[in-house]
C-alpha cells in the first residue's frame, strides 16, 4: 500500500465546488482504449470548423478546444472538472492550506455562490461574512450564470488587490457591498483546548498536509495541561475535507489497529482499495509515523463527533469510521453525503483533468455517496431548534450527482415538506425589521451542540433535535 501511495502520489477528499474533492493525483498509461466513435468524433471536428469559419467574430482555438473538454467533462457529476493552467495551481494551493484570495468556503445556490463558512481570521471573516450569504455580483459582474469555477477565479487575485462583493442576507432580506483586500490565507486546520476540568474539545475545519502534525501537537498540548481527560469532542462541523490520508490518520489516532477505515470501489483495478488505520495507509515519509507521539489514552478516551450539513467527504469517512467502529457517538445533523472519489490525471505540465472514478464506503459497507452518515443523535444548532436547516443544499441535491450505486434513490417527502416549511418561516421572518443575529463561535460556552455533546460524555440529559428530518439512508451494503 505504500508503495502504491508513492507511485499514486497524494489522495484528498472533500465537498463542493469551491473546497477541496476527493482526489488521487496520478499519471496512468492506458494499455488499451475502447473503440473510438469515429462518426461522433467526425460531428465534433464539423462543428469546430464550423465555429472558427462561420462565427460572427474570430474566436481562439485554444480556447475552443479547452472549451468542450471543460463541457464534456462538467456533464458527468458535479465534481469531475478539467483544470485550465490557473485552477490546476489553484487547486494545488487549496491542499497546502495557503492560497490568495478573501478566505471563504462556498457551495451554490439557486445560481448564486452561497457562503458556506468564513475561513476564520480570514479577510472575509473580518469582513463580517457569514454562513448562508449569498454572494449576487463580484466587482460589476452578476454571479448568476457563472460557473463555481468562474466565481472562484474573479474572487482570487494578488495580494493586497481589492475585490467588491453585493450579498444578499436572507435573515435581515437586505443587500449591501463589501470590499474586502485580497491576502494570502493560511488556513489553521486544528484548534483545540481544555473546555472544562475533565473535558477538552478539537476542531478540524479542513484535512491539509499539516493537519495531521498540527492535530497530534494539539492533543499533546491538552493531555499535558489534564492528563486525566474524561472525555473528547472531535468538532467536524462546516469541514468540507480535504487530503483523504489525513483522514485515514485522524481516524486511526482512536481506533485500534489495522481495523478498516475507508474503502472505495469502482470501474479500474487501482479503483478498488481497502484503507486501514495502520502507518502505511497514511504515513508520508517513510520510517516516519505522525502519531507515534500520541498519548495511549487516545485510543479509550470517551469520544463525542460532532458534524452538521458542512461536513462532508473526508469528515464523513472519520464520522463513519469512527461510528461503524462504535469507538465514538456521532451527534448534531445529517452530513452533506460527498462520497465520491475523484482522481487528478495531468494533460500536461500545467492542465489536468478531475473525474470521479470510485465511491466510498464506510467500515460496515454503508455508501457515503448522496445519503451521508446520520448522527447516533440528532441535535439542532441552538435551543429552539434548526428551522432553515431543510433549506441547505445536500450531496443529493446537486444536479447530475452521482447515486449512492445501493439501490434506486426515493424521493423524501417529508424533506420536501419540511422544505416548504422553512421557506414559509423565511419569508415571515423577512417581513420583521432586520435584526443584528451573531451566531455563537464554535467552541464557544454558548455553542449549544458542543454543550449537549459534554453533556453526553457527562452522562447529563441532551435536548435531542426538535426540527431535523432525515434523507433516506437505508442500512444497504455493498455487493463484493
Amino acid at each position: 500500500m505504500g508503495q502504491k501511495l508513492k507511485i499514486g502520489g497524494w489522495i484528498a477528499a472533500g465537498a463542493v465546488a469551491g473546497a477541496l474533492t476527493t482526489v488521487s493525483l496520478q499519471t496512468v498509461a492506458r494499455g488499451s482504449l475502447a473503440p473510438l466513435p469515429l462518426e461522433e468524433l467526425q460531428q465534433l471536428a464539423a462543428v469546430f470548423g464550423m465555429v472558427k469559419t462561420d462565427y460572427v467574430e474570430p474566436v481562439d482555438e485554444k480556447k475552443l478546444i479547452s472549451d468542450a473538454i471543460s463541457g464534456m467533462v462538467a456533464g458527468l457529476d458535479p465534481h469531475s472538472q478539467y483544470f485550465d493552467k490557473k485552477s490546476f495551481k489553484e487547486f494545488r494551493e487549496g491542499t497546502t492550506g495557503r492560497f490568495v484570495g478573501v478566505g471563504i468556503e462556498i457551495s451554490q445556490e439557486d445560481g448564486l455562490v452561497k457562503v458556506v463558512s468564513p475561513i476564520e481570521g480570514s479577510p472575509a471573516f473580518r469582513a463580517g461574512l457569514k454562513p448562508n450569504d449569498l454572494i449576487t455580483k463580484i466587482d460589476d459582474t452578476a454571479v448568476r450564470g457563472l460557473t463555481l469555477n468562474e466565481a472562484v477565479k474573479r474572487m482570487r487575485g494578488e495580494a493586497n488587490t481589492k475585490v467588491l462583493l453585493t450579498i444578499y442576507r436572507k435573515d435581515e432580506n437586505r443587500t449591501f457591498p463589501v470590499t474586502i483586500t485580497r491576502e494570502e490565507i493560511r488556513t489553521q486546520s486544528v484548534r483545540g483546548k481544555v473546555f472544562e476540568p475533565g473535558y477538552a474539545w478539537i476542531r478540524l475545519s479542513q484535512f491539509q498536509e499539516r493537519t495531521v502534525d498540527d492535530f497530534v501537537k494539539k492533543v499533546e498540548e491538552i493531555y499535558k495541561q489534564e492528563p486525566n481527560l474524561k472525555g473528547l469532542v472531535l468538532d467536524l462541523r462546516n469541514d468540507p475535507g480535504g487530503l483523504l490520508d489525513a483522514a485515514v490518520a485522524i481516524s486511526a489516532a482512536f481506533l485500534p489497529e489495522n481495523v478498516t477505515v475507508v474503502s472505495t470501489d469502482g470501474q479500474l483495478a487501482e479503483s478498488k482499495a481497502v484503507y486501514k488505520a495502520a502507518p502505511e495507509f497514511y504515513q508520508r515519509r517513510a520510517g516516519s509515523d505522525p502519531l507515534r507521539g500520541l498519548p495511549a489514552a487516545l485510543k479509550t478516551v470517551p469520544l463525542v463527533v460532532l458534524v452538521n450539513e458542512g461536513s462532508a467527504s473526508a469528515s464523513e469517512i472519520v464520522a463513519g469510521a469512527l461510528q461503524d467502529h462504535k469507538r465514538a457517538t456521532v451527534m448534531g445533523s445529517q452530513t452533506f453525503g460527498k462520497g465520491s472519489v475523484q482522481t487528478v490525471r495531468p494533460l500536461g505540465p500545467d492542465t489536468g483533468l478531475k473525474i470521479t472514478t470510485a465511491r466510498y464506503y464506510t467500515p460496515s459497507g454503508a455508501s457515503i455517496q448522496a445519503k451521508g452518515i446520520v448522527p447516533n443523535v440528532l441535535v439542532d444548532e441552538s435551543a429552539e431548534g434548526s428551522p432553515y436547516a431543510a433549506l441547505r443544499m445536500r450531496e443529493a441535491d446537486l444536479e447530475k450527482h452521482l447515486a449512492s450505486g445501493q439501490g434506486p434513490e426515493v424521493k423524501d417527502s417529508e424533506r420536501e415538506k419540511a422544505r416548504d416549511e422553512a421557506r414559509k418561516r423565511l419569508e415571515e421572518e423577512a417581513k420583521k425589521p432586520p435584526q443584528d443575529r451573531k451566531v455563537p463561535e464554535f467552541g464557544s460556552d454558548q455553542d449549544f451542540p458542543l454543550v449537549q455533546a459534554f453533556n453526553r460524555l457527562k452522562g447529563q440529559p441532551v435536548l435531542v433535535s426538535k426540527t431535523q428530518v432525515i434523507v433516506d439512508n437505508k442500512e444497504e451494503k455493498k455487493e463484493n
